[in-house]
């Protein structure tokens, strides 16, 4: 989902429009929840001299100002998106690594009440789901079926 009106919601963020900035959140908006290395590469189609450390220095920026959320998937680096204000989880496939937005069943932060002995106000209840999405398991299916099962 790529916005025209990201030069208006950067300015409203106090933030310069800039090429890179402006490259950054067209992309993460297009290809959602890919880590700054895959970001680096798609930006870098359309502004060949952006450097990775420039990549990271937007994404910092844009996650601080909200405008990106930063999820970070255990034992993956961390991945980008433009869903910021809103109360959702994520799915992961074990299997090609997939990932996929979940909708809080709740609809309210936090989802998950945390036990009263903690003694924290909780403001949001992070939730990975893990699994093998419906491709990976029909591929799955397949190789069984054909005699072809993995070892």
């Amino acid at each position: 989902m790529i916005t025209s009106d990201w030069p208006d919601r950067l300015r409203e963020r106090g933030l310069r429009v800039t090429r890179q900035r402006l490259a950054v959140l067209e992309v993460v908006a297009a290809q959602p929840h890919k880590p700054a290395d895959a970001i680096h590469s798609a930006v870098k189609e359309q502004l060949p001299e952006i450097t990775v450390q420039s990549v990271y220095t937007v994404l910092h920026d844009l996650t601080a100002r909200e405008l990106l959320r930063r999820f970070d998937p255990p034992g993956s680096p961390a991945c980008y998106e433009t869903r910021t204000h809103d109360n959702h989880h994520h799915a992961i496939c074990t299997r090609c690594g997939r990932i996929e937005d979940v909708e809080c069943v709740h609809g309210e932060a936090p989802c998950l009440q945390a036990p009263a002995s903690l003694g924290m106000q909780i403001q949001v209840a992070d939730v990975v789901f893990r699994g093998i999405c419906r491709e990976c398991a029909a591929a799955s299916e397949g190789l069984v079926g054909s005699g072809t099962a993995e070892a």
